[in-house]
């Protein structure tokens, strides 16, 4: 006993390291694969749509075909959570990632609508559905797989350094954006600027599969297949008729933090060029300064959640998400020229949402973990993060142009509501589900 106490709060040692630098270095460039569409979704709006269409419409159809990428995350995460349950966590680690490299590959090689006309975005969908099925099961995968090979007690830094490694995917999309943009010519970035950034991506994914096979299966599951304890009923089934409590807080952490990710990392740099006319270079280099520091704030909340539990941590770091945001915001108007301290500090202040897998993978039992977090994580981020760029994009244009900051703000009041709520209730914070 005291032998197993121990374990649970030991440091994290070499092997655990290079289990999570593995893993976050898969997930950072799978998450590049899916979210460089966004990078370049002016120069996709271009080159896959008729010329002679409103502007309006053409970016409505464009960024319907991001959101169908995220409507395609459930399927795919519910799919492998379910074999990832029953067969191993680390054959669906592996097989996500080449389920995502070789649709973006094939985006960077697509003949655009002048060449083949409506079959352009058809296969651009295809394609989008795909990465939206992969990252499905990657993200929940990521997770349950580090939690389940570190100790107990170092669960909420492990998932911090995993998340901060998948924004840093973002990151690492924002540079190869900058450097595009600065290096090529609109009109370069028509003929092949866009399409390097997909090759580079399913390459670096090809890359991140090979490395992949270093990773061991984690010892919890290792140790339920010994002893038969893998549940021979389907997963989902029992998250949905057993732990719906654990599902529905789940589903709305979700929806708090795609209003983080989605509003201030993925979609201000063209909001602000597009309403405040920061060019785009600006735009960008500010936004890889808020990824940078939304990394760094993923490790700092996920180590705090460790300390003093997840409840505590979800309402500091609420509080001070809605804080830089108001801050954010406000100053693009009356302070400019601070643009790069206010928005890696609204970048900081969303890396609450790398304390938020602590609390999932808490949730679900190990027999049914991956399906739990999966069918949780999905469900709702299907809804929230694909529909977020059109209503906000309709929102910004028929109402107000502050509407991403009541957006977010309004989210992370929900997020400060649950934090007090669990505080009361003490569900599932202080220790591992059992098995």
């Amino acid at each position: 006993m005291q032998e197993i106490k121990s374990n649970s709060v030991r440091k994290l040692s070499t092997q655990d390291y290079k289990i999570l630098g593995l893993s976050a270095l898969g997930g950072a460039l799978e998450f590049y694969d899916f979210i460089i569409y966004v990078f370049f979704s002016k120069a996709i709006e271009t080159l896959f749509f008729p010329s002679d269409i409103p502007q309006w419409l053409s970016q409505v159809q464009t960024f319907g075909i991001f959101a169908a990428g995220y409507l395609a995350r459930p399927f795919g995460g519910i799919i492998m959570a379910h074999f990832g349950d029953r067969l191993g966590r680390k054959k669906m680690f592996a097989f996500s990632i080449l389920l995502m490299s070789l649709p973006t590959l094939f985006i960077g090689l697509l003949p655009t609508y002048q060449t083949i006309g409506i079959f352009a975005p058809l296969l651009l969908l295809f394609m989008r559905i795909c990465q939206g099925a992969a990252v499905g099961g990657e993200i929940p995968g990521a997770w349950v797989f580090v939690s389940e090979h570190v100790p107990e007690k170092r669960i909420g830094l492990a998932c911090g350094i995993l998340t901060g490694g998948l924004v840093t995917g973002i990151l690492l999309g924002s540079i190869i954006a900058t450097l595009i943009n600065r290096n090529y010519s609109e009109t370069q970035i028509l003929i092949i600027g866009w399409r390097l950034a997909f090759i580079i991506g399913g390459v670096f994914g090809l890359i991140s599969m090979f490395l992949r096979r270093w990773l061991k299966e984690t010892p919890i599951f290792s140790e339920m297949e010994k002893r038969k304890k893998l549940d021979k009923d389907i997963p989902v089934k029992i998250v949905v008729s057993k732990h719906k409590h654990s599902v529905i807080i789940c589903m709305l952490l979700t929806w708090v933090l795609s209003a983080g990710i989605m509003v201030i990392i993925l979609l201000a740099p063209s909001y602000l060029h597009n309403v405040y006319s920061y060019t785009i270079l600006k735009s960008q280099e500010a936004n890889s300064v808020a990824i940078l520091m939304n990394g760094i704030g993923c490790v700092v909340f996920g180590m705090l959640s460790d300390k003093i539990g997840f409840s505590k941590t979800l309402i500091i770091g609420c509080i001070l998400c809605i804080l830089t945001t108001i801050f954010f915001y406000t100053s693009l108007v009356t302070h400019p020229e601070i643009l790069f301290i206010t928005y890696g500090l609204a970048g900081f202040g969303v890396g609450i949402v790398g304390s938020f897998a602590h609390y999932m993978v808490k949730s679900f039992p190990a027999n049914i973990r991956y399906s739990g977090v999966s069918f949780s994580f999905n469900m709702a981020y299907a809804i929230a993060g694909g529909l977020t760029p059109l209503l906000l994009s309709l929102l910004t244009n028929l109402v107000s142009h502050k509407a991403p900051a009541y957006y977010v703000i309004l989210l992370f009041t929900m997020g400060l509501l649950l934090g007090f709520y669990l505080l009361r209730t003490k569900t599932r914070d202080e220790s591992f589900a059992k098995n």
